[in-house]
Parts: C-alpha cells; sequence; structure tokens
C-alpha cells in the first residue's frame, strides 16, 4: 500500500506579497504560488486519497481557524487537511490573493499547522509535512520556538520554511538592502528550523522553482509477474533435480504518456433527466462521453439493406487465403497451446556466445522467495556458479496457466548480501528478421571479381578521419561530477522521456491556469536532444577534416540524379538484358532511365 501523506502548505497572503521585486514582473505572491500549484496540481494528478492537502493563510485580513487562543489573529484555514480534487483547486484558487494587513505571526500559523495534522492523521502511520512560503516581512514573536520545535519532531513533521528573496549562499543568491525585519525573520526562521532536526529544510524558494522543471520518475510499486518454482531437471522422470522457490519482477517496463479522455462541454440548459444520466466527472465544464457499438450485416430484404444483428450472434473467423475459417467459442481451445504454470531452465551457454541484439523486450529481476531460507541458499549457489563460469543459463518461462510461453535469457549478478538473475525475452525464430545488404569493404562486379578499391568505398584516409572524429566526439567520461572529476555523461538517471513530462507538464499549466497559452519546453527535456555544443564546438577542426576527406560537397547532387545513379547501379546487378549487354560497364544515366520505362 501507497504511503499516506499529510501536507499544509501556510501561504503568506500578506501586502507586502503583492510587490514585484527582485527585478520581475510578476508579484512575489504569483511567483511563490506556482511553486506551490505545482506541488498541489500533482497530488491532484494522482488521484490518490492517502494524498491529503490543507491550505492556510498567514496575514489575511479576517481571522478563521480552530485555536481559540490569544496571538493567532490573522490566520485563515483556507482548505481543510483532505484529499484534493480538480473542484477543490478551482475553488481554492480565488482565495489566493494578496490582502490589506502586515500583522499575523508565521510562527503562529506553524502552530495551527501542527493542530490540523494531529488532529487529522491521530497516532496513525503518516507522512507529515509543513511548507511555509513567506517573504518574512510580518512581525513574528520568537518566544518558546524551542518548545514548538520539540513539539513538531515528536509529531514527526517535516517543516520546510521558503523565503522569498531570502540568502542563499551555497545557491549564490543575497539580497541587498535588505529590511531589518525580514533579516532578523530570516534568523528567527532559520533557527527554528534547525531546531527541528535533519529532515527541516531551510531556503529561498528561488531554489524550489528553478528545481520545479526537473522531471521526477514516478515511483513504482513491485510488480510481480511471476511466483513460483526454478526448476532444473524433470520432476517426473529425473532422479536429481534442482528446485527452488522464486519471484520475479519487472526491472524495466516501457512508460507511457497519459491518455486523453473523450469529453464534451456541458450544457447550460439541460434538464435534470439528463444531468443524471451523465457520468459526471470532477469539474464544472465537461462531462463524460458514452460509446455504444453497433452490428451490421448486408441483408437484401431489410430496410437500408442492412440488418442489425447482435453481439452475441457473432463468431471468430481466421483469414485462410482469400477466405475465413469458422472456429465457434465451444472448439475455441484447439487454436491455444495448452500450458501450465512453470519456470524451467533448458541449458546453459557461455557469456561470451551471446549476442546482445536478440535482447527483445522488458527485463525482469528473480531473486529467491523472501523468508525462505532454504531456497535463499539454493538460488544463491545458482547465482554463484554462473558467475563463476561467466555463463547464462535459458529458460523457458510460463507466468500463468494457458499463457503462452517464453523464452528468456537468465544473467547473474552479485553484490553483497544480495543475488538475483536478471531475464530478458529471447526471440523464436519467427521473430528473427534476416536481411540481406551489399558489403561495405568491396564491390562484387557481375563477372564476380570483387574490388577492394572503388569511388563507392571509403578510402584509408577516410577511414581514419571518420576513426578520429569518432574518439573525438566519445562523451562517456564528458561529464563532470561533483567534486569536478570527469564523470560519466547523460546517466540513465538524467535522461528523461520529453513526451511524458512534456505532456504532464502542459496539463498541468492548463489544469491551474486554463486562460493562459501552454508555456515552452523547459529546456531539462531538451538537455540530451543535441551533442553537447562545447564539445562539437571543440572537434570543428576533426569534423572539417572529415568533410575534406569525405569530399562532401554542398549540392553536388539532386534527388534526381542520385535516382539515375541508383538506378544505373541496381538494374546493372538484377536486370538480365543488363547483365548480358552491359559487359561490365556501368550505364549511362539516360541509358538507366530509359530501361526503368521498359
Amino acid at each position: 500500500m501507497a504511503d499516506k501523506e499529510s501536507t499544509v502548505f501556510i501561504i503568506d497572503l500578506g501586502a507586502s506579497m503583492k510587490a514585484a521585486n527582485g527585478g520581475r514582473k510578476e508579484s512575489d505572491l504569483d511567483w511563490s504560488m506556482s511553486y506551490v500549484w505545482d506541488k498541489i496540481s500533482n497530488v491532484v494528478a494522482s488521484n490518490r486519497k492517502t494524498l491529503c492537502v490543507g491550505v492556510v493563510g498567514l496575514r489575511t485580513d479576517e481571522t478563521n481557524h480552530t485555536l481559540a487562543e490569544d496571538g493567532y489573529d490573522h490566520i485563515s484555514i483556507l482548505q481543510p487537511l483532505g484529499p484534493m480534487s480538480m473542484s477543490g483547486l478551482k475553488s481554492l484558487q480565488p482565495k489566493i490573493q494578496p490582502s490589506k494587513t502586515t500583522e499575523g505571526d508565521a510562527i503562529s500559523a506553524i502552530v495551527i499547522a501542527v493542530d490540523m495534522i494531529d488532529t487529522f492523521t491521530k497516532k496513525n502511520k503518516w507522512k507529515r509535512q509543513i511548507c511555509l512560503v513567506t517573504d518574512g516581512q510580518g512581525e513574528i514573536d520568537p518566544d518558546d520556538i524551542g518548545d514548538i520545535a520539540r513539539k513538531i519532531k515528536d509529531s514527526n513533521i517535516e517543516l520546510t520554511v521558503l523565503g522569498v528573496d531570502f540568502d542563499a549562499p551555497d545557491y549564490g543568491y543575497k539580497e541587498e538592502d535588505k529590511p531589518a525585519i525580514k533579516k532578523q525573520n530570516e534568523e528567527t526562521l532559520k533557527k527554528l528550523v534547525d531546531s527541528c532536526g535533519e529532515d527541516a529544510r531551510f531556503a529561498s524558494i528561488v531554489e524550489a522553482i528553478d528545481d520545479m522543471n526537473e522531471p521526477r520518475a514516478k515511483p513504482v510499486k513491485p510488480y510481480k509477474t511471476y511466483d513460483g518454482t526454478l526448476t532444473l531437471g524433470d520432476p517426473k522422470n529425473a532422479p536429481a533435480v534442482f528446485e527452488v522457490r522464486v519471484e520475479r519482477y519487472f526491472k524495466t517496463h516501457l512508460a507511457r504518456p497519459v491518455t486523453a479522455s473523450t469529453v464534451v462541454v456541458k450544457e447550460e440548459q439541460a434538464g435534470p433527466s439528463q444531468a443524471a444520466d451523465d457520468e459526471q466527472m470532477d469539474g464544472v465544464e465537461l462531462t463524460a462521453v458514452k460509446q455504444s457499438r453497433t452490428y451490421k450485416v448486408n441483408d437484401p430484404d431489410a430496410p437500408g439493406g442492412k440488418r442489425d444483428v447482435e453481439f452475441e450472434a457473432l463468431a471468430k473467423g481466421y483469414e485462410y487465403g482469400r477466405t475465413a475459417v469458422h472456429i465457434s467459442e465451444s472448439d475455441h481451445n484447439v487454436t491455444k497451446l495448452q500450458t501450465q504454470k512453470s519456470f524451467k531452465i533448458i541449458g546453459f551457454i557461455p557469456k561470451e556466445k551471446y549476442e546482445p541484439l536478440l535482447n527483445l523486450g522488458e527485463s525482469c529481476v528473480t531473486i529467491a522467495a523472501k523468508y525462505d531460507e532454504k531456497s535463499e541458499l539454493a538460488f544463491s549457489s545458482l547465482v554463484w556458479a554462473l558467475s563463476e563460469l561467466d555463463s547464462y543459463a535459458v529458460a523457458r518461462l510460463v507466468t500463468k496457466d494457458e499463457k503462452d510461453p517464453i523464452m528468456v535469457l537468465l544473467m547473474p549478478y552479485l553484490e553483497p548480501n544480495y543475488a538475483c538473475l536478471y531475464d530478458v525475452p529471447l526471440p523464436f525464430a519467427e521473430d528473427v528478421r534476416s536481411y540481406q545488404f551489399p558489403p561495405l569493404d568491396r564491390v562484387v562486379t557481375v563477372s564476380g571479381q570483387t574490388i577492394t578499391k572503388h569511388r563507392l568505398l571509403p578510402s584509408d584516409e577516410l577511414n581514419q578521419a571518420m576513426s578520429d572524429y569518432v574518439d573525438a566526439m566519445d562523451i562517456s567520461n564528458y561529464g563532470i561530477d561533483q567534486e569536478g572529476e570527469p564523470a560519466e555523461y547523460a546517466t540513465i538517471d538524467e535522461i528523461y522521456n520529453p513526451a511524458i513530462h512534456r505532456i504532464n507538464h502542459a496539463i498541468k499549466q492548463r489544469a491551474v491556469h486554463p486562460e493562459r497559452p501552454v508555456p515552452e519546453i523547459p529546456p531539462v527535456l531538451l538537455r540530451f536532444a543535441a551533442p553537447p555544443t562545447e564539445l562539437v564546438e571543440t572537434v570543428q577542426a576533426t569534423i572539417d577534416s572529415l568533410i575534406k576527406a569525405a569530399d562532401v560537397k554542398k549540392g553536388e547532387y539532386t534527388v534526381h540524379s542520385l535516382v539515375l545513379r541508383f538506378s544505373s547501379l541496381t538494374f546493372l546487378q538484377c536486370h538480365p538484358r543488363l547483365k548480358a549487354n552491359a559487359k561490365g560497364k556501368p550505364l549511362s544515366p539516360s541509358q538507366a532511365w530509359m530501361w526503368t520505362l521498359c
């Protein structure tokens, strides 16, 4: 089960948040809310009832909360703690407006947020978080900070304070001519955060906003694809059989962009009967569309020449030449291979004899069954043996009864206190595509003569120039680690699917701000869309040498001339009349063109 999370956002709505500072065109409130809306919209998109959000307004014109004590004025609960939906997001947006007051204590707002979380989560297992967004220009009472910090730690609450234009030495930002009250409040809030433990964070909100466009891979639960025994040998006939209980999970699985549903704009004049029949969506403008399908057959006696048939009256027909072969549902089992759930090792192959190009799909990881010491010992011995012998195992896998079997290659992997088998599907004979292409290192004439020096073959100079170019464009160590040392460039953890995150980014922006145009693609998604500019500039001399060696000239051939050249070569090798009459000489473009018309 996914972790339950409760988060309370404290938003400073004081009059000072109306100003636009730091050379920005938008107000401090709007700029800060871009981070908050991003976090809330992520909760809405997840559609999980265990992700709960509450919003508290700080320095509001009125007072609205549950603590009946003095010292908590100008603080309002704008959104009670609970699941967040699209309609809740829409109702919250009009409430986020700068007030006309400067009064309101941020520490008191944190106390109210702690009370909201304690009341909502009680003593149950929750991940509790409070996020304060403020410009630090309101009055803050530093008394009782120690007691409040102890309460936050006792409640296992992660406190995050994000300040508008707060100093961030590690990020390289410092506000000049800072007001004295803001400087004092920064110190007070920093002291509170430092007293709340290692999980508490204090930062300038510019860091959070800049990090906002960095994609986040969606965490997924382990999905078990097989749970049973892994066997070596025939349990029915062989006297000695290796059998161990294992579990198999996805290691890589194709992630896809979110899909769109078919919707229609609601009609304002819709009657009560129509509204009752419609499938309502979480929103006020759209409603889901119900689809229906009808089946018709040709019937000269029916009106219009077609007659409706029920789905139950349909039968399956398999294409066979220009006709179809009917197999009834009762006999449908004859088309399926009768299989039983199993995971059997067929044999072993040396590691160096396996060709990686045969990998056919998504990889999985197999481990010994949990809480089974006998299986863990036997499975570990198998993994160690494969590793010591530099070998792979080939296995036949049927994940469920009546499922089609697949062949997989099992590869050993060892770490301290961890042993597993990675597997990839192997192709059957029908899955392999074999194509014949002309050789790249020689030309075979019609007479069978082999030519290694030809205008269509690369020269030694060109081969060397291409080799130098490939070496110069090596990016395996083009990256830089935190210590400034060369490191791997474009690791898997840094490469995100731009199709997935672009549509998520666009949906998120349109959900929060439907009246605004969708912003440009974040640069982080295009980071690896082209080679590094600095690297290309560095190897430009090598590129020029390659162009010179290849004798590349801009606009040397038109498409028409290339077609004629290709026609002459192709027909010279393939057409029987050309083989008999060409006598090993290439055709002219006009001759080739005439032959193509024959």
